[in-house]
């Protein structure tokens, strides 16, 4: 579960410009807050269910969008390339491999 909560904090913080404001706000609370779907409904004034199905299909509307634009999958490799490079940094030795890096970090952008 922890796993998931990472990625729709991720996936919301990419695309939220891209979800009306309800949407925004019910991801918000449930997500980032972590209000329970009762909290959400009360503070709304709607059922559970409503709140259920709304964040169920903003969910899924996100992982299409990160299916089509693939920002989230981008950021996790350039963290990887970074890492390599801090890595690379402390070895003088391999400047030939440290130059590719950089190379494939640039692609990304």
């Amino acid at each position: 579960m922890l796993e998931k909560t990472t990625r729709m904090n991720y996936l919301f913080d990419f695309y939220q410009s891209l979800l009306t404001p309800k949407q925004k706000s019910y991801m918000s609370y449930y997500y980032l807050d972590d209000f329970s779907l009762g909290e959400i409904a009360e503070e709304y004034h709607i059922s559970r269910q409503a709140v259920y199905d709304n964040i169920k299909r903003t969910e899924t509307m996100l992982e299409e969008y990160e299916e089509k634009l693939l920002l989230f999958h981008k950021f996790l490799e350039r963290q990887k390339l970074i890492a390599k490079l801090k890595e690379l940094s402390l070895v003088s030795n391999e400047k030939e491999e440290l130059q590719e890096v950089i190379q494939l970090l640039e692609k990304l952008e």
